[in-house]
Order: C-alpha cells, then structure tokens, then sequence
C-alpha cells in the first residue's frame, strides 16, 4: 500500500494565507513573521492530524452538572530535524501540549563546495517510541534523504505505530523517495508540493533556506 500524501494547500482555507507569506520574498524579511507563519501552519497540521488519532470518553465536572467529553486516549510524540524544524514543531507543541519530544540533529556535507553531498545525523535526544504515534516535522522535503536518516535515526528508540511526516514543501521527489524508503504505516502532510529540484537540491519555487529564513545565515 502506496503511502498516502495529505496536500493540505487543495483545500481553500486561511492556510493557504500564511503559505503565501511564507513563500513572498517581501515578506520573508520578517523574521518574526516568517517564524510565526511557520508556528500557525503547525497548528493547523496539528488539528488535521488530531482527526486521524484516537479518543475516550471522559466524564467531566463543571459547575452545573457533569459533561461526557471526547479526550486523546494517548499523545504523539513531535519530533523535529534541527534547526529549521523548530517553529513548526512549536506550532505542533502549542496544539499537543502534554506530547513528548524528540530533537535530531541532521546537517549536509557538501564535497568541495560542489553539488555532491551526504546527509549526516549528529545527536537524537527522544523518549521511547515503542508502538507510540510520532510527527516528524521538517519544513522542506527535498531529496527525503534527510526525513528517511532522521526515521531511523529515530529506530534505536523503538518501532513507531504510526509515523506523521508533516513538511511545508515537498518535491515530488522527495515524497517518492519517502514513499519508496519509509514503512507503510507512514503518512505524509504538506503545505504544497514543487516539481522542481536545483542541482544542489533545492526545491523550486519553494521558499529559500528555510532555517537561514527563520534564524539568521550561517557559516
């Protein structure tokens, strides 16, 4: 069974505004903005993906009588690729706020400045994930290479039950590769997809760098 992909940019809805301020060169001047836009399409995702997770009734007392309420049975765990991840895992946190969390430090090694180059995972600090549902977030999907490291990166931790892949652009490679390497319990979320790769993988329109964006350029 072919991993499904939940383009979240088909459906007209506020989403789609925050999207295009992600991708305006104008707007990207604003770092806060920038980040802050990042956050909200988190919350959004988040809500989307809570749709698919499962619930039990509670009984709850308010002060007039006693309400049955609808509450996770159990939380995801959010996990995010360092460092462009870490407002789009926050947006995800302000939604599943009793979640756990895993970090993983994952970086390009670029060959003599050329277009070559390998994905490398430096650090994991992660709960067990033993038959746990975690979101594994990082804004741009471009080769996967760095999503299907990161997944088992994650492995040493445990077997997932499910494993949410929430991106803001994907290529069409990327998710090929995602679906080709990554276990069929796996779903993918996204702001939009690109057909486009630069030679030194890049998406195309996309939205540039996107940690460069929210934190400032680096060495």
């Amino acid at each position: 069974m072919e991993i499904k992909v939940n383009n979240l940019s088909q459906q007209i809805s506020v989403f789609n505004q925050y999207m295009t301020e992600i991708r305006d060169v104008t707007v990207q001047t604003d770092s806060m903005r920038f980040r802050r836009n990042l956050e909200r399409v988190g919350e959004i995702m988040a809500y989307e993906i809570s749709k698919t997770l499962d619930y039990e009734q509670h009984r709850v007392s308010t002060p007039l009588g006693v309400s049955e309420c609808s509450m996770l049975s159990s939380q995801p765990v959010l996990a995010t690729i360092l460092r462009a991840g870490l407002p789009l895992h926050q947006g995800f946190l302000n939604y599943f706020d009793h979640a756990e969390n895993t970090f993983v430090s994952a970086y390009r090694i670029h060959h003599n400045n050329d277009d070559d180059f390998d994905v490398e995972v430096e650090y994991l600090a992660s709960p067990d994930l033993e038959g746990k549902i975690v979101i594994l977030c990082d804004p741009m999907l471009a080769t996967g290479s760095s999503m299907v490291l990161a997944y088992k990166a994650l492995l040493e931790r445990g077997t997932p039950r499910h494993i949410h892949v929430a991106t803001i652009i994907a290529s069409e490679q990327g998710i090929g590769f995602v679906q080709q390497n990554m276990p069929a319990e796996t779903t993918i979320w996204t702001g939009a997809v690109d057909k486009e790769l630069t030679s030194r993988s890049y998406i195309v329109p996309g939205l540039g760098d996107a940690g460069d964006l929210a934190y400032g350029s680096k060495q």
